[in-house]
């Protein structure tokens, strides 16, 4: 183990490593979590997180990192910006001009270029083993998005920002437009102080959900979350919450093209964000018409993949079905929608069927 100011010297300089992978910011947070565990027992017990077992399966280990992974006495914390630097200057007016299109397949933008879990989770293995270098042998485990980890609440003891009332992590510097990762160590570093909240009264995330899923500020049933119902979902997406998805095929944006804050989003410096396969100015029935090997070809190394060609089409479905009631109906739409009438899936098939019948 180093000697106490090898740690504090180590502290100071994880943040310029961190920069120096890309990463936007890497902050410090210890692990006493108790204050989140009542509220995430309420939502558990409330069954708002739907299908997502793994939220519950860990029991309280999500609020108690040392449970988690034994040993560990501190939680290096790090956010990493995804906005496209080839996008359009007001990437919000651009988004909100795609979602009035109702032709366009909207994926969200998180989503349009690399998969985020592997370029945040090499960059982080990368910071710890440059701690490594100076620090020599010591425990951690890397996570991104993929164990039982309060990721926002880590981040907010961090300082990285605050938990809007959408849920999300905000930055007064960078909006919310950034993944969040984490490194559990067993160094026992200084940890960083708190950031206070600066979401006021304003409730605008709240007022653009488009299935009202924000049940309350700082509150999410995800059982009505476009993101839930186009990613997380396996199953039937229920009738009445069809029409309220829009042209959203793959996630959804508004409560973050709403949020004040996020005219300060700031463009990814790493290029593996940058839009593929031209997700960014796709139509429905262009993708629609996606075989599953081109699927698969298309979006090897994109988080999309993970969905399965089933739920990609399901999703496109219901959006060329909601066309048809924004008064967009065309006949390639009908056509499109047809050619999968007799699609080998009892999903695929069921929300075709729906599709046309609001072309009818």
């Amino acid at each position: 183990m180093t000697s106490q100011p090898d740690i504090a010297a180590l502290a100071q300089a994880i943040p310029a490593w961190g920069r120096e992978l890309g990463l936007a910011e890497v902050r410090i947070a210890g692990i006493d979590l108790t204050q989140e565990e009542a509220g995430l027992q309420a939502w558990l017990d409330a069954g708002m997180h739907g299908e997502m077992d793994y939220m519950a399966s860990h029991g309280m280990k999500r609020a108690r990192p040392a449970e988690l992974v034994p040993g560990t006495l501190r939680v290096i914390t790090a956010r990493l910006d995804y906005l496209s630097q080839a996008g359009a200057q007001d990437w919000r007016v651009a988004e909100r001009q795609r979602q009035a299109d109702a032709g366009a397949a909207v994926v969200s933008v998180y989503a349009r270029g690399r998969d985020y879990h592997k370029v945040l989770r090499s960059r982080l293995q990368r910071l710890a083993e440059r701690i490594a270098q100076t620090a020599g042998p010591f425990g951690y485990r890397v996570f991104t998005d993929s164990a039982p980890v309060l990721e926002v609440a880590l981040a907010g003891q961090a300082g990285l920002g605050w938990r809007g009332k959408h849920t999300l992590l905000l930055n007064r510097q960078a909006g919310s437009m950034f993944f969040l990762g984490e490194i559990y160590t067993d160094l026992p570093l200084p940890v960083d102080v708190p950031v206070d909240a600066h979401c006021g009264t304003c409730h605008a995330c709240i007022d653009a959900c488009p299935t009202q899923a924000i049940v309350g500020p700082y509150r999410l049933d995800a059982r009505r979350c476009i993101s839930y119902l186009t990613i997380e979902l396996k199953g039937s997406i229920p009738e009445e919450l069809r029409p309220l998805i829009g042209n959203r095929v793959y996630g959804c944006d508004d409560c973050q093209l709403a949020c004040p804050w996020n005219k300060f989003a700031q463009r990814a410096v790493l290029p593996d964000f940058e839009v593929r396969n031209g997700l960014d100015g796709a139509g429905l029935v262009e993708l629609f018409a996606w075989s599953e090997e081109e699927f698969n070809r298309r979006l090897e190394g994109s988080p999309i993949r993970r969905i399965g060609h089933e739920r990609w089409l399901r999703n496109i479905a219901v959006a060329l079905g909601n066309a048809a009631t924004a008064g967009k109906a065309q006949p390639d739409m009908v056509a499109a929608l047809q050619s999968r009438a007799d699609h080998p899936s009892e999903l695929v098939r069921e929300h075709v069927a729906w599709a046309l019948a609001q072309h009818q």
